[in-house]
């Protein structure tokens, strides 16, 4: 005698894992995009042809506190770098736009850091570190990155400024620790150097 009750049950799995699916595949799309971040007016961003925006120096906002510890364990500051341009990446392992864009930013980190250009990065939804190492390895990235699995240091900055939700993203700090430029979503080279080059020429 066979069980009426079979087909419901299998029928009640399969909406389960069907909604458990389009749960997980919302939350990939949320999450490693190029969306762009709401409140743009409160941070005095003036929207870029080439994806980067930007702040006047009589606008700008400063820079949240951002520190803890980075991927390799040790602790790092970002105030530490003021009077240097301070490029912030957030960006994921398992995100694609970061893996297609770490070569650009491996590239300008390294023929700018004798120009007064700090690279810091910004780690997050990786579980473990050890994700992000082998990240950093694999593409030679040569600058250090703060692990910010929960998103805890996103948060920090200014509404409009950057959207939690999108990554990677760039924020570009002038020498005096303010927020100058931000892009939401991946970067090539020649626009990340459209970010840095004239934050580098400020006085």
């Amino acid at each position: 005698m066979s069980d009426s009750r079979a087909p419901r049950r299998l029928t009640s799995r399969r909406l389960a894992l069907c909604a458990a699916g389009a749960a997980a595949a919302s939350l990939t799309l949320s999450a490693c995009g190029d969306g762009a971040s709401g409140g743009s007016a409160q941070t005095r961003f003036v929207q870029g042809k080439n994806g980067v925006d930007t702040v006047k120096p009589g606008e700008r906002q400063p820079a949240p506190e951002l520190s803890g510890e980075t991927t390799t364990g040790k602790h790092l500051d970002v105030a530490d770098y003021k009077g240097k341009v301070v490029v912030i990446n957030v960006w994921g392992s398992w995100c694609g736009p970061c893996i297609a864009e770490a070569p650009n930013f491996a590239k300008v980190a390294n023929e700018d850091k004798d120009k007064g250009v700090q690279f810091v990065g910004i780690n997050t939804r990786d579980s473990e570190r050890s994700q992000a190492t082998q990240f950093e390895d694999e593409h030679k990235v040569p600058y250090p990155s703060l692990f910010d699995p929960t998103g805890k240091l996103m948060l920090r900055f200014p509404k409009g400024s950057l959207n939690p939700q999108s990554i990677p993203s760039t924020i570009a700090l002038d020498k005096q620790g303010r927020i100058a430029a931000r892009s939401i979503g991946p970067l090539t080279e020649d626009d990340l150097r459209k970010m840095v080059d004239p934050l580098i020429a400020e006085k």
